[in-house]
This record gives structure tokens, C-alpha cells and sequence, in this order.
């Protein structure tokens, strides 16, 4: 069994980042934990939901937050004791305001984090054209459509959708919200003094084992184990995805 130098890893992200192929090929490695959005909702109902945990057996908040750490401890660990997590930046106040209840003494949030799972090595996945990443996002809202696996089948849809439609200003919206994701994830790895392993959607496409190895040597694990997995996910831009992207643009330049 492989001994990590990290306890823990937090995969700092945004929607369509990549965050879901990034958290496969982890898991694939089967020495780099489980890593999931284990607290994504702003809700302890949902966390209960999501992980399995009898809320009727907690008689305070803090047990419930409690119960749902280790549930996700559970979940999230691969044998060798090493625990993902991907912490969506929308799902950021609510966890560590949730988090705080268990270490009133710690005054940072890493310190709060690495109170609760130990030694943690922090991994910035971000994508620079927020133009196509603001359009990946409206695409998957609309037809529900989130992640499609190497075969073409459906992994993730969320519901019947609808076909596509434009919107320039519902992307512009989106293109200002994914700026401000990565500007708030800059300022709390400069608060916190946090220097993250940074790995871009763009890297992760072209060299996912490349972008494995970036994370497995850091965290003391053989980074051999990235050659024995591949992607099981296919990107989905397509033609459409394309007219989005240049008719924004066009749009953007023509303002």
C-alpha cells in the first residue's frame, strides 16, 4: 500500500472545469482517494440526503456536521487512507461556515479544514476561456446534458431539457460569474497562504496523465499510477458550442 505525505487533497474548482473527468481519473488511480462534491447544496438536509446520514440519531447541528464528515470520510477514502474532495466555488460560505461549528478554535479556514482531515494539499482547477466555459454551462442548463461518457452514452443528465437557444446576455452573466469564481479562489489561496497546484481544464484535455502526475508526486505517490487509467468521459463542445463562442465574441466586439 502506498503512504501518502498528504491526508487530504481539495480540488478548488468551478462548474465546467473539467472537475468530473479530474475526479475519474483519481479515483482510477485506486491509490488517490474517491474525490466527489460530497457537500455540494447549501443544506444539511441535502448533505444528509446525499451521504446516507440519519439526521433522527443528531441532536445538534454540530452532530449532524459531524455525522456527515465521516460519512464522506467513508466515502472518499481510498484504502491507503488519502481523502478527495472537489468543493464547487458555490458551495464554498456554506461548507466551512458549516465546518467552523467543529473547530470554534481554529481562526483560518485551512486551519479548519486540516483540523478536520488532516494534512491537506490544495489543487486550483480552473478554466482560462471563460467564453466557452460560460457556454458549456448554459448548454448543460438547457438540454440537461452534463457529462457523456467515451461511448456517447449519457453519464449525467438532470432532466428532459430543451434544444439550445442563444442567449448573449444570460452568457454574459455567466462569462462575469465564472471571472468572479476564479478571482474569489485567488483571493482565498492569498488569504490563507495557500500556494495550490494549479491544473487547467486545457491541460487536463490534452494530457490527462500529465495532469495526474502533477497531482500524484506532490501528494508522495507513485506517479506511475497515472498511466494505468484513461478518460472515461468525452468532451461535448460541438458545432453548436463553436457558433456560441464566435457569435459572442462578435457580439462583445461589436459593443
Amino acid at each position: 500500500m502506498l503512504i501518502a505525505d498528504y491526508a487530504a487533497y481539495m480540488i478548488c474548482t468551478a462548474p465546467r472545469s473539467g472537475s468530473t473527468l479530474l475526479c475519474r481519473l483519481l479515483a482510477e488511480t485506486g491509490v488517490a482517494g474517491n474525490p466527489a462534491s460530497y457537500f455540494h447544496e447549501p443544506s444539511l438536509g441535502e448533505w444528509t440526503r446525499r451521504l446516507g446520514v440519519d439526521q433522527e440519531g443528531a441532536a445538534s447541528e454540530h452532530e449532524i456536521v459531524e455525522a456527515c464528515i465521516q460519512a464522506a470520510l467513508l466515502r472518499g477514502r481510498s484504502e491507503n487512507g488519502v481523502f478527495g474532495l472537489r468543493l464547487q466555488r458555490p458551495s464554498f460560505d456554506f461548507f466551512f461556515s458549516s465546518l467552523a461549528l467543529l473547530c470554534p478554535d481554529e481562526t483560518t479556514d485551512r486551519g479548519q479544514f486540516e483540523h478536520v482531515f488532516g494534512r491537506t494539499l490544495f489543487i486550483h482547477l480552473s478554466r482560462a476561456d471563460k467564453v466557452e466555459q460560460a457556454v458549456s454551462c448554459m448548454k448543460a442548463e438547457q438540454t440537461g446534458l452534463w457529462h457523456v461518457a467515451a461511448d456517447g452514452s449519457d453519464v449525467e443528465r438532470t432532466g428532459p431539457g430543451r434544444e439550445p437557444e442563444y442567449d448573449g446576455k444570460g452568457l454574459r452573466a455567466w462569462v462575469d460569474t465564472m471571472v468572479d469564481y476564479d478571482k474569489a479562489w485567488s483571493a482565498w489561496f492569498a488569504r490563507e497562504a495557500i500556494a495550490p497546484i494549479a491544473i487547467s481544464y486545457d491541460q487536463l484535455s490534452s494530457e490527462p496523465q500529465g495532469a495526474l502526475r502533477r497531482i500524484l508526486t506532490p501528494l508522495g505517490l507513485d506517479p506511475a499510477a497515472a498511466d494505468r487509467v484513461s478518460p472515461s468521459l468525452r468532451k461535448m463542445a460541438d458545432d453548436t458550442n463553436q457558433a456560441w463562442v464566435a457569435r459572442f465574441r462578435a457580439e462583445l466586439g461589436s459593443a
